[in-house]
């Protein structure tokens, strides 16, 4: 990890407010907010908002989202006021070319993200610097050694994950002392939310994001991988 990002780890660290507002402060260049709209993305969301409400936020419509996540997309960003809102999709020509038919997540679930997320975001993120993201440790697999700040090698980009330390609890006094409005599904069993084909309610005891992909050998849709493990760019 480059010896700068060590040090802002060692700053902001316990401090997810500070490091948000130090990274929309200009001091790391062009920096959005990429959310979800899913089950915790209202705290991060209602921070944003408090720093800057014209904040680019990015919102990928994969147009396999449940429809409460769309409903929920719009209402949110409503109430807190966001000013910069940019809703991104799949490419018409690239889904006509690889997935006319809607049915690519059965056979390839890695390329079907490649198509609806992985791309449409990279677009999206090629005039920034950095990029926000939700991640937390305690979600689980790939996602328990988390820093703060750290370094996606495969784009160039920053990343900040402001929430990285926090807990369930922490999240559930965010949104309760904010009186802040929560995604329709969490009452219904899913504590993380992606695209419907995908995305199955979680039985307790189990990890927050158990209903994603379940039943695979795959925990990431690919946005935060760079290992190569999930393909980011269509072959050939």
């Amino acid at each position: 990890m480059p010896r700068d990002l060590s040090r802002l780890n060692a700053t902001y660290a316990g401090d997810a407010e500070g490091a948000l507002r130090f990274a929309l402060s200009g001091a790391l260049g062009r920096v959005a907010m990429v959310s979800s709209f899913g089950a915790d993305s209202a705290v991060l969301l209602h921070m944003v908002a408090g720093i800057d409400r014209a904040t680019p936020v990015v919102f990928i419509d994969t147009l396999m989202l449940f429809p409460e996540t769309l409903a929920y997309q719009r209402d949110l960003a409503g109430h807190l006021g966001l000013t910069d809102l940019r809703v991104i999709s799949p490419e018409r020509d690239e889904m006509f070319a690889e997935d006319p038919d809607g049915v690519l997540h059965r056979a390839d679930t890695d390329q079907c993200c490649a198509l609806r997320k992985i791309r449409p975001l990279e677009r999206a993120l090629a005039g920034f610097d950095g990029w926000v993201t939700g991640r937390k440790r305690f979600q689980g697999g790939d996602r328990t050694a988390l820093d703060l700040f750290e370094h996606d090698e495969a784009t160039g980009h920053l990343k900040l994950n402001p929430l990285a330390g926090w807990d369930a609890q922490q999240i559930a006094g965010y949104l309760d002392r904010h009186a802040l409005p929560r995604h329709p599904l969490v009452a219904r069993g899913f504590p993380s939310i992606g695209c419907a084909p995908c995305t199955g309610p979680v039985a307790p005891g189990e990890d927050q994001r158990a209903g994603r992909w379940r039943g695979q050998d795959k925990t990431e849709c690919g946005i935060h991988i760079v290992d190569g493990r999930v393909i980011r760019r269509r072959a050939g």
